[in-house]
């Protein structure tokens, strides 16, 4: 739908050796699983990737793959503290986001805040939150979009197949039931008998019966 035009998130500036070494040994081994694309990402500066099933540690190795054939290097949020000392170059950059759970602006602010100050953003979330869900979703990942204000792109991968697939993005309304069924029937239409997606639909459902007056 797009065509062949990609909107860049590289940085300005010269990344770091160890950066540089650890994104070709990922991207190698993505390739060399012979991991494939679905669907393609938008060619707009900032968004939110709502990546789900979140089975696998393996899965930051495949989005920064797949990601890297579509021309956008994403970030991620991770605990300040580990933005310290010699990891901080490597941390900011390999697209990580330093978030301080300390401080009285609470993460949707920070990462608000941190869209507002950048050009260009593609920020990934797990938005199952843990591997060991049911499937149901964590509301993190859409009051971020929402408070940032750019749309969620939802993100979905098969393992077993080895695809990785993007919708198209869905801008949030403030209805989080209706907007979180559009995602999950998104979800449904590429792996339609996968479980964890059908409790995340369920989950939409019972947001949207929750609020009928």
């Amino acid at each position: 739908m797009y065509g062949e035009r990609k909107v860049s998130s590289k940085p300005a500036r010269k990344r770091s050796i160890m950066s540089r070494i650890v994104r070709r040994i990922i991207l190698a081994i993505y390739r060399w699983k012979g991991w494939t694309l679905d669907g393609h990402l938008p060619p707009i500066p900032k968004y939110v990737i709502a990546g789900a099933p979140h089975t696998s540690n393996w899965d930051f190795v495949f989005f920064i793959g797949a990601t890297a054939e579509e021309g956008v290097e994403p970030n991620f949020m991770g605990k300040h503290t580990l933005f310290s000392g010699y990891m901080r170059r490597f941390m900011l950059d390999m697209g990580g986001i330093p978030i301080d759970r300390t401080k009285r602006s609470n993460v949707v602010e920070q990462v608000a805040a941190e869209f507002e100050r950048r050009d260009r953003l593609a920020l990934v979330i797990a938005a199952e939150g843990t591997r060991s869900t049911d499937g149901s979703w964590k509301s993190g990942f859409y009051n971020i979009a929402r408070a940032a204000n750019v749309p969620i792109v939802p993100a979905w991968v098969c393992n077993k197949r080895m695809v990785l697939g993007f919708g198209e993005p869905i801008w949030p309304t403030g209805d989080y039931g209706q907007d979180l069924l559009k995602i999950a029937r998104f979800m449904r239409s590429k792996l339609p008998e996968y479980e964890r997606f059908k409790v995340l639909e369920a989950q939409a459902l019972s947001l949207i019966e929750d609020t009928k007056p």
